[in-house]
């Protein structure tokens, strides 16, 4: 059995669908209850092959799901252990090619897998040298029923491309979440060469409630940029600064696609106002269904767990404010 307490854990899964693996969830419940820092979720999937040819911009909502769905159980499991900062990773792979991790082994103190061997998981070699437990669905709880379709993916209108060249997206990206990394993901999901990141620079954030303890500029950039090629290696990156709405949005023709959360609309639609007027290129907007507490719209059954998972910064910020009080109260 695993340790009762590991810093930093890997849970690796394969699925044979798009579907939200409802099954997992005492799966993942088990990985995070025995994880204080950091965990990071492999799931392996044929439809990730690179063979396969599936539309990018057609599994949109899928994807989107799969990852919100992971994302969302993990940080509603954390938050309930007070393990605020603890921090996810999910990343999808293909059952194909073994998995390439610019990551050491001395990294990671335990690795969970399920529903397959660890032989049937294309884990890179130095996982196959920590400690391992292999949680069994009957045994923690879950179901071994995958019965239900596993090809239906629902589409952007199909004049779409698959992917495109140059995408964009903007944020502060303060301690880097769940919410965050759902956007950064689909973002990737959907670019082929570049990813344009606009981060907020610390002169626009003077009015954000408990200031004193966001993290500065270089910081937030670096979190993202290690995301970014943690989810999706190969592409280019540029995460600049930006002080006001449109950032490189405001004045590169070559951006094709821009994705936003829905609390973010009215900045996509006053950026394509903006393009117009310069007679640069339209963007095609894509939009996350999900990212924070406020917004619960993915139509499935578990959307009061979406409500009352606090994807937010300003959240963060408020329980280490809260913590540090605490503990000066009890010196």
């Amino acid at each position: 059995m695993a340790p009762a307490v590991l810093s930093n854990s890997i849970l690796a899964f394969r699925l044979e669908h798009l579907r939200i693996p409802y099954e997992l969830i005492p799966v993942i419940k088990v990985s995070l209850l025995h994880t204080t820092e950091r965990i990071l979720v492999l799931v392996f999937c044929k439809i990730f092959n690179d063979d396969q040819n599936v539309s990018h911009t057609g599994s949109w909502d899928d994807i989107q799901r799969l990852l919100t769905f992971i994302h969302v159980e993990a940080t509603r499991i954390a938050q309930e252990n007070d393990r605020i900062l603890l921090q996810v990773d999910v990343l999808l792979r293909g059952t194909d090619k073994q998995v390439e991790l610019q990551e050491s082994q001395s990294n990671w103190d335990h690795l969970f897998y399920t529903k397959h061997d660890l032989s049937d998981l294309p884990l890179p070699g130095w996982m196959h040298s920590i400690p391992a437990t292999k949680l069994d669905l009957e045994q923690v709880g879950g179901s071994n029923d995958v019965s239900e379709s596993v090809d239906h993916v629902a589409q952007y209108p199909s004049a779409y491309p698959s992917t495109f060249p140059v995408v964009a997206l903007g944020g502060t990206f303060d301690h880097i979440h769940s919410g965050h990394k759902i956007l950064l993901s689909m973002a990737a999901w959907i670019a082929s060469e570049k990813i344009i990141v606009g981060v907020t620079d610390d002169a626009l954030l003077g009015k954000k409630s408990n200031k004193e303890v966001m993290e500065k500029l270089p910081v937030r950039i670096d979190r993202v940029r290690q995301f970014l090629a943690l989810f999706k290696p190969g592409l280019e990156y540029e995460i600049v600064p930006i002080t006001d709405v449109y950032g490189p949005t405001g004045w590169d023709p070559n951006i094709q696609a821009l994705v936003v959360s829905k609390e973010t609309l009215n900045g996509a639609s006053a950026i394509a106002k903006h393009r117009e007027e310069r007679s640069l290129p339209p963007l095609r907007c894509f939009v996350i269904d999900v990212i924070s507490s406020s917004s619960a719209n993915l139509e499935f059954e578990d959307a009061e767990m979406l409500r009352q998972a606090k994807l937010s910064s300003t959240f963060i910020r408020d329980w280490i404010v809260a913590r540090k009080a605490k503990l000066v109260r009890d010196i």
